[in-house]
């Protein structure tokens, strides 16, 4: 199970342009601020990833209202493992569940999770919080996550989960952003 002394969320390359061409790109970003509203408020570290920003774009403007504070991490590589500064960084947190999301779930998600995977991390990709340019590659890249030892959850199943009791101080706070 999640727990909010081991967890961390990781937002992937949720920019501009390539967010504006997803099948459900109001969906996608409606959920991802639940789930960095919901992260905030069960204070757990949040990584955000954009790849290629001078040709991408910044992040969608509502999330990056949302990350202000939070460190930006500027990637080439497809996937995150690619990047020494985030995977120190990642290391030195101490945190080694990590709630992967972004765009798009063949490429650099789907990259991303095989990675760090492999660097021995446990990795829930959030389903309703990945999308990609066509359902078959959303499809494709949640399966082949999953092969690879990724568990899938969704926005509201991993802010519960992380929340665990309805006494919990921030039950009130994730049972808003939910509903």
């Amino acid at each position: 199970m999640l727990s909010r002394e081991t967890a961390a969320l990781m937002l992937v390359d949720v920019q501009g342009k390539l967010a504006r061409t997803m099948t459900e790109p109001d969906r996608l970003i409606q959920n991802l601020a639940t789930l960095i509203q919901g992260a905030q408020a069960l204070s757990l570290p949040i990584f955000w990833i954009e790849q290629y920003p001078q040709g991408l774009g910044p992040t969608h403007s509502e999330l990056q209202r949302l990350l202000d504070g939070v460190k930006r991490y500027e990637k080439m590589s497809f996937g995150v493992g690619g990047d020494p500064e985030l995977m120190s960084d990642l290391a030195v947190s101490g945190r080694h569940q990590l709630l992967l999301c972004g765009i798009e779930s063949h490429v650099c998600v789907y990259q991303s999770a095989a990675q760090l995977l492999q660097a021995g991390f446990e990795v829930d990709v959030v389903v309703d919080g990945v999308d990609a340019r066509t359902p078959l590659n959303r499809r494709l890249g949640l399966e082949r996550m999953q092969r690879l030892g990724a568990h899938l959850t969704s926005v509201e199943m991993a802010l519960f989960e992380l929340t665990e009791r309805c006494d919990d101080p921030a039950f009130k706070s994730i049972l808003s952003l939910v509903k």
